[in-house]
């Protein structure tokens, strides 16, 4: 490995044009120095998805969040306004709470301080001797928190730009799959043996899906598509959902009434840089969600959305299993490619490979990444 890894010489074959580009080298998949500066430089100062606003209805309703060695407690107050605090107790610092559920007051575990849903600081025992001790002083501490059609995103960068800013043109270009009528009726985990950019890499593009894919879902054939924000996309083209195998294609649900343009044609593929993917398609959509923990570790969060409408019907729960169905057999396919990509990447004998025409994605998710981590300003040539 080089003295430097983040001398911007060593990735000049990186910048190329895709067709003539190399791959990232395998540090920036192994390595704890990479990692580190991904988490310093990229993920604690851009907009990072955190789930849905719908899983927590009701007031104080919460769930909480480790992102990036932190832990986070994301909670709707008695006004129904969503929240984001550093899941703390402002006396000593003992964690409040975990996992998710309900609670109107938050009574620290170690020596009952308590705290409103709105994170401020409503019980104090113990306290009344303290001198110049205003509760006001204390309240939960706050990390941003700003949302898009009830996905909820946050922030560690009190001085980095809105969402809406970061996003650009992608609300306009989904707008009419209606996003704010969806309800996310299942989340699910995985905890993989590889880094972040394997996966969120493999999710956008198409070259391995007769392969990986062939028990399932098989060959697609998407285009790409650019617009202003931090995101990339791809378009496939296909007048039926894609959230079913094909043999369950006659028990779909109904297509989402409002869709106009390609989204009434087809499923596209997002990655809202820098680890979120969305993929949406004519009657549901579903995202899977990148949390690093580890050069070579990261759990992956798949939630699962249907219009509202769709959820009250009276065969819901019965022809939902069939999009349950396609997910718990694709997406263990992706899992078990990327972990094997990790295992041979971590070889000493690795070395960069090269690019497919079906891979222009990948190219750009590399090329976003060493935008911001690298230590000096280094324009690529357009792709």
């Amino acid at each position: 490995m080089h003295a430097n890894m983040f001398d911007p010489a060593l990735y000049a074959k990186v910048r190329q044009p895709v067709l003539a580009a190399e791959t990232l080298p395998a540090w920036c998949y192994t390595s704890r120095e990479f990692y580190e500066r991904e988490v310093e430089r990229v993920f604690r100062r851009v907009w990072n998805f955190v789930g849905r606003a719908d899983e927590i209805p009701q007031p104080g309703d919460f769930m909480t969040i480790d992102l990036f060695g932190e832990s986070l407690l994301i909670q709707r107050d008695d006004d129904g306004v969503v929240h984001a605090f550093v899941n703390i107790c402002r006396h000593r610092g003992t964690r409040l709470l975990d996992g998710c559920g309900n609670s109107r007051l938050t009574r620290c575990p170690y020596h009952g301080w308590t705290y409103a849903a709105d994170g401020s600081l409503i019980g104090t025992p113990g306290m009344e001797q303290t001198v110049g001790f205003n509760r006001k002083d204390y309240n939960l501490l706050s990390v941003r928190l700003e949302t898009w059609a009830g996905y909820m995103f946050v922030n560690f960068d009190t001085n980095a730009g809105s969402l809406a800013t970061y996003l650009g043109e992608l609300p306009d270009k989904l707008a009419s799959y209606n996003l704010d009528d969806m309800v996310c009726v299942r989340r699910k985990e995985y905890d993989l043996s590889c880094n972040w950019k394997i996966y969120i890499e493999n999710a956008m593009e198409e070259y391995h899906t007769p392969v990986v894919h062939k028990k399932s879902i098989g060959k697609q054939t998407t285009v790409r598509e650019v617009g202003r924000g931090e995101w990339a996309a791809l378009f496939m083209k296909a007048e039926r959902t894609i959230a079913v195998l094909p043999e369950d294609i006659g028990d779909a649900f109904p297509q989402i009434p409002t869709l106009a343009g390609n989204p009434a044609h087809g499923t596209h593929f997002i990655v809202i840089y820098p680890g979120t993917f969305f993929a949406l398609t004519q009657d549901c959509m579903w995202w899977l969600e990148q949390r690093p923990t580890a050069p070579d570790r990261t759990k992956i969060v798949i939630g699962s959305c249907f219009p509202r409408s769709t959820v009250a019907r009276p065969d819901f729960e019965q022809k939902v299993m069939k999009y349950y169905r396609r997910w718990d057999k694709a997406l263990p396919e992706d899992n078990y490619i990327s972990e094997r990509q990790q295992l041979g990447i971590s070889s000493s004998f690795s070395r960069p490979g090269r690019f497919s025409f079906q891979e222009p994605a990948v190219h750009d998710i590399a090329n976003w990444v060493l935008d911001r981590v690298l230590d000096l300003p280094t324009g690529r040539s357009a792709t």
